[in-house]
This record gives C-alpha cells, sequence and structure tokens, in this order.
C-alpha cells in the first residue's frame, strides 16, 4: 500500500515507522509552540496526504510523551477520512503540571493507516435478542 504525502510547509517532516513491524508511523510538529498546563492546542504538521480507497488515518497518542509529560491526544484515535486533502493537524492537551514545548520536527503524535468497513443502515422494528441484551457501563463489573 501506499500514501502520498504532500509537503504544504517546507519544514514539514515526512512521518516514518520507527522500527521493523511497527504499527504507527511518527506524525511530527512543523512548528514551534507551548502548551500549557490544562491547555489544548491544534499542533500543524505540514503535511497533506491521499490515502487509499477503503482506509482510513487514525491519530493517536505517543506513549512516551503521554508517560513522561502527561501529553495525549485529545480525541484519540482521531479519524482522518480517505477523502480529506487537507492539512494534517493534532490536537493535544497537556495533562502534566508543566508547560510543554513543541519544536519543529518532534515527534506529537502516530499514524496507523487502516482499512474501513463500510455498512449498510436499515430500520428495523426489533433487534434480534443476544447473552449480553442491555447491559453496559459497567453491568460486567468494575
Amino acid at each position: 500500500m501506499t500514501v502520498s504525502f504532500k509537503r504544504l510547509n517546507p519544514q514539514a517532516t515526512l512521518p516514518t515507522y520507527a522500527h521493523p513491524g511497527d504499527a504507527g508511523m511518527d506524525l511530527c510538529a512543523c512548528e514551534q509552540t507551548l502548551i500549557l498546563p490544562g491547555e489544548r492546542k491544534l499542533v500543524h504538521t505540514g503535511l497533506a496526504m491521499a490515502l487509499p480507497p477503503g482506509t482510513e488515518g487514525q491519530v493517536r497518542p505517543r506513549s512516551g510523551l503521554a508517560l513522561k509529560h502527561g501529553v495525549t491526544v485529545l480525541n484519540a484515535p482521531g479519524t482522518i477520512d480517505e477523502g480529506y486533502r487537507g492539512e494534517l493537524c493534532v490536537i493535544l492537551i497537556n495533562h502534566g503540571d508543566q508547560p510543554f514545548a513543541i519544536e519543529p520536527g518532534m515527534r506529537i503524535a502516530q499514524l496507523i493507516i487502516a482499512p474501513v468497513a463500510r455498512a449498510a443502515i436499515e430500520l428495523c422494528d426489533a433487534l434480534p435478542e443476544s447473552d449480553r441484551g442491555t447491559g453496559g457501563f459497567g453491568s460486567t463489573g468494575c
């Protein structure tokens, strides 16, 4: 599978897989900014992409940023639809107690390319029974 990327900003860094077999490729910031504790920011990558038909892009947090700094992707996973051609941006939030500085080229999130199943929608009067039924929100214990 090939994913085509276009640089919208000359400082943009192309995503890369850090290790063979990695599921996610690293997305990098193309700007300098500061995220204060409790603050959220839209961080630009300076990239646009064309996904293959039948796929989506999932933007997920980097575990090291979350563990060491409390910085994570706010709407994880963020969804990029196959037809979107605008700039890839990442909504980061700082749950830590210190300001977090973003520098151009810093790895801020992961991008995973995944297949998408499209469902046919039907309206019905009754749903088939199941063992679980309507149990949810902690119905199996904490």
